[in-house]
């Protein structure tokens, strides 16, 4: 069974950085293969993309993070990996990992489809 975990996530304050990670067990397939993506939950809010990489390590980020957030992948430890930099106290949120055996949806990135998910690590930015 697929599993992922994710960690890293803390208290900050606004202008911060802070990396959460994710780490991908017994996919049963090559770590490169899978399409990977974070995304994160706000208290009342919906569930939204924030980056998703792709199995060519073509990256896409949700306008909102754009220039602030970046998603990388490492191979030999299958680890995903988010960093975040010059944090607003609206990026606090649950932030969870997420992975498909597929390649992403290269029509619209942030449009891709995940089928294995993380509980999630818990970022809160304060003012």
């Amino acid at each position: 069974q697929v599993q992922l975990e994710e960690s890293g996530g803390s208290a900050v304050q606004a202008g911060g950085s802070l990396r959460v990670s994710c780490i991908i067990t017994n996919s049963g397939k090559t770590f490169s293969s899978h399409c990977l993506g974070w995304f994160r939950q706000a208290p009342g809010k919906e569930r939204e993309v924030v980056a998703v990489i792709d199995t060519d390590d073509t990256t896409a980020y949700a306008d909102s993070v754009k220039g602030r957030f970046t998603i990388s992948k490492e191979t030999a430890g299958s680890t995903l990996s988010l960093q975040m930099n010059s944090l607003k106290p609206e990026d606090t949120a649950m932030y969870y990992c997420a992975a498909d055996f597929l390649e992403c949806y290269k029509s619209d990135y942030l449009k891709s489809m995940f089928q294995y998910w993380g509980q999630g690590t818990q970022v809160t930015v304060s003012s």
